[in-house]
């Protein structure tokens, strides 16, 4: 990694910390098609390893506001979600996976713009689990369905909730590369070197996230995301 990738990386990556850490969502969406552009190898696995303190941050923050049960239910989909996941990482090129991390973020972020209101319930939460698993494994995208499963509730439940979600689903998806053989140095070290910004982002979030207007914020995050993801589809 040279010293300009390294300061661009994490200009974006403590961004994007600073948007996950005020709103709930972004990480993934504003840093998977950035890593796409420069390096796709680091997918999914440095995204995953640099969401772990973020994620640990912003549930701990606000840990009072999780929603256990349905944060239970979307923990059994998301584990089972995981393998699915695996087998379409390990099916993918370099190249189709830097077109299905475009294509997903595009979609995901569409989804979360238009879709209409519903109640989170078991079968949802199962749901939201199962499809969170297996595209966060693939491509390391999986704030959007969980987004969408909270967006009436309020901020801190929809934030405390995703983080603690994502948390463990890391974790699981992390474990299962590790045994699978498919965790590698320059992803560990990337990771490594970049943790710092995750880390002055998610600090600064803690200083701005009750005065943020949300929906603006998470609007700028999705339009923002959709660009970036056509650019990765329509790259040469």
């Amino acid at each position: 990694m040279t010293l300009a990738t390294f300061l661009l990386l994490s200009a974006v990556v403590g961004a994007a910390a600073f948007v996950q850490g005020a709103v709930g969502i972004g990480f993934a969406l504003i840093v998977a098609p950035v890593f796409g552009l420069i390096d796709a190898s680091y997918l999914p696995v440095t995204l995953l390893l640099l969401m772990l303190p973020l994620n640990f941050h912003v549930a701990w923050r606000e840990r009072h506001w999780i929603d256990r049960r349905g944060a239970g239910w979307i923990t059994i989909g998301r584990f089972f979600g995981t393998f699915l996941g695996l087998g379409v990482l390990i099916a993918l090129s370099i190249e189709q996976l830097e077109l299905a991390v475009g294509l997903f973020t595009v979609l995901a972020a569409l989804v979360a713009l238009i879709a209409p209101p519903f109640s989170p319930g078991k079968s949802s939460a199962l749901g939201v689990g199962l499809f969170t698993g297996v595209t966060e494994t693939a491509t390391g995208i999986g704030g959007p369905p969980l987004a969408l499963l909270y967006q009436h509730a309020a901020g801190p439940v929809l934030r405390a909730t995703v983080a603690a979600c994502f948390l463990v689903g890391e974790v699981i998806s992390l474990v299962i590369f590790a045994i699978a053989g498919r965790l590698h140095g320059e992803q560990l070290l990337a990771a490594l070197i970049l943790v710092p910004a995750v880390l002055l982002g998610s600090a600064l979030s803690r200083m701005a996230h009750s005065r943020i207007n949300g929906p603006f914020l998470r609007f700028a995050v999705l339009a923002f995301a959709i660009i970036s993801g056509l650019f990765l589809i329509l790259k040469p």
